[in-house]
């Protein structure tokens, strides 16, 4: 469990100001990416510092309530490595380490506020017993014909590599900042486990699928995941727009809260070692939906999720609808610059919550090719069947380089 602070605000701040100072630092041109022509080497480093209103619901280590604005502090570092023997062939490793879990772990709210992976994120990933390393795998991509390619990928992967993409609404380091914008928790993507993945690009269109092992969920069960994405790529006078229909499911490991009898499933000492209660019921998830981004001219960008699920009594939500705008900073002279706008509805799944509203503004100031500052505006409100719903405000700034 992550250690609140005594004195939050100080401990956030310092975070901030020191890793800006090592960003700065970094972020020289002299830096390069390609070593070697066969040999890449990239780097993510970044830091947050984001501030919630008072809602009356964290606790300090002591268990004093923190009745004031709260702050936190989180600092992640991704560096990824590519080996490529051909045209053909590339094997990749992608390593992370962070300081701190930011207001994730502290906040009253559903939605993670920083959908990065910090610092408890990183150790024990899936159960597995392993710190760390996030991806480690091989490609070999197959020339099938002038515009067809087959990408063969096993090894240590990420799903929402290839599911869920989305042009303006993807990446937690350059984008939006809030969970629910980054990808659709619909969809019940996993990270960072065993598995293979298939990408077939056929001019305009493309199918990705991915299947995957993981060590387990939060019942303790290990479990199997797989997912297929379709995508049409399509070209205007507007400019590119990308329209993708994406299904996932699981197997069965998903431990309902009630017995088949209706009775409330009980902990024994004798329950079965896939950590499931005696009496209870495991079943599968699946989620569907569309991943949809279009470009509106040179300067404005739009997208839409939307995401469903079947299941009720285990998942927090059963539809998931977000959209949002992205507006290029060429308008004003800073071509490099975005401002984001995004809002989303979240219909709860009968586990307790209703509803959840969700909006986030950003504006990403771009210092040079590799530093950049956002300063974040996040607005959420959980809406519960019974007892106190909770709504509030999220300030942050985010610092980051790439290298």
């Amino acid at each position: 469990m992550y250690p609140t602070l005594k004195h939050p605000i100080g401990r956030g701040l310092a975070l901030v100001t020191l890793t800006s100072g090592l960003l700065a630092g970094s972020a020289s041109p002299s830096w390069a990416y390609d070593v070697t022509e066969s040999f890449s080497l990239g780097a993510v480093l970044g830091a947050a510092g984001q501030c919630q209103e008072g809602l009356g619901r964290l606790f300090d280590e002591d268990g004093q309530s923190l009745d004031g604005d709260t702050c936190r502090g989180g600092m992640p570092f991704q560096l990824e490595l590519s080996v490529r023997p051909s045209e053909r062939d590339e094997l990749y490793a992608l390593l992370g380490y962070a300081v701190d879990n930011g207001l994730n772990d502290v906040s009253p709210f559903v939605l993670a506020p920083w959908a990065v992976d910090l610092e408890d994120d990183l150790k024990d990933i899936n159960g597995r017993g392993r710190d760390y390393l996030l991806q480690a795998w091989y490609k070999h991509t197959f020339t099938l014909g002038e515009d067809a390619t087959l990408g063969t990928t096993f090894g240590i992967i990420d799903s929402t590599g290839y599911l869920d993409e989305n042009a303006y609404a993807n990446d937690e380091f350059t984008q939006f900042m809030n969970e629910a914008f980054v990808n659709s928790g619909g969809f019940n993507l996993p990270s960072y486990d065993a598995g293979a993945a298939l990408e077939l690009a056929l001019g305009h269109w493309e199918i990705k699928a991915a299947a995957l092992n993981i060590g387990e969920n939060n019942d303790g069960n290990n479990y199997n995941f797989w997912g297929a994405q379709l995508g049409y790529r399509l070209d205007s006078a507007l400019g590119e727009g990308n329209y993708r229909a994406v299904i996932t499911g699981t197997s069965s490991a998903f431990v309902k809260p009630r017995a088949d009898l209706g009775e409330e499933a009980e902990w024994t000492e004798d329950a079965p070692q896939d950590g499931a209660p005696v009496g209870a019921e495991k079943t599968d998830l699946m989620g569907y939906g569309l991943s949809l981004d279009q470009a509106l001219g040179d300067h404005l960008g739009a997208f839409l999720r939307l995401t469903w699920t079947d299941h009720k009594d285990i998942l927090d939500y059963r539809g998931l609808y977000t959209g949002g705008l992205q507006l290029a900073g060429g308008l004003w002279g800073r071509e490099a610059d975005t401002v984001g706008l995004a809002y989303g509805y979240l219909d709860g799944a009968e586990t307790g919550i209703s509803s959840t509203n969700v909006a986030e503004l950003y504006y990403r100031f771009a210092a040079n090719d590799f530093l950049a500052l956002t300063a974040d505006i996040q607005y959420m409100a959980d809406a519960y069947d019974s007892g106190e719903d909770i709504e509030g405000w999220i300030f942050g700034l985010r610092l980051v380089a790439e290298l």
